[in-house]
């Protein structure tokens, strides 16, 4: 069975956004085409509408790029119980108020028993000073934590390589 990875929306923009000058922006687009390119296929993908809708958000070519890239990928379901646990990582403080988007793919990856929750957020959603509130307020609630990670991290090793 293929563990599942909810693909955020920053993953979409390092995917399909145009090639970047910026040394460490091209390093993370490169990763990302990577993981696409070699290890998507090992997972099994899903997004949200709220990823739906940050992707096309913004310069219109752009967001038609990002869009595609996504094109087919099973939607999870906005639900009550995610609604309510993005409320209660806000609450909580693990998360603040401005964030409540980051919150609500937290939730969503969460309350839909996700494996993976892929991302390059590294200030709301992967951030090591945050997650252990995060994970707490999770599994306080009764759900899986849903390992938060970059493709750097889910690149895989030499073992399970195409």
């Amino acid at each position: 069975m293929k563990k599942r990875v909810y693909i955020e929306t920053s993953i979409i923009s390092y995917l399909a956004g145009r090639p970047s000058r910026n040394l460490i922006v091209a390093a993370w687009q490169s990763l990302t085409i990577e993981w696409w390119e070699k290890r998507r296929n090992l997972f099994e993908l899903f997004v949200s509408e709220l990823v739906l809708e940050e992707a096309g958000r913004g310069d219109s070519e752009a967001a038609e790029r990002r869009l595609k890239a996504i094109e087919g990928i099973p939607l999870l379901k906005l639900t009550d119980s995610a609604v309510e646990l993005s409320r209660k990582l806000i609450s909580g403080n693990a998360l603040p108020t401005k964030a409540t988007d980051d919150a609500l793919h937290i939730a969503l990856s969460a309350v839909h028993n996700i494996d993976y929750l892929l991302t390059w957020n590294c200030r709301h959603i992967d951030n090591a000073e945050i997650k252990p509130l995060v994970r707490s307020i999770i599994i306080v609630n009764g759900y899986n934590y849903p390992e938060i990670c970059t493709p750097q991290e889910l690149i895989g090793g030499d073992s399970d390589e195409e």
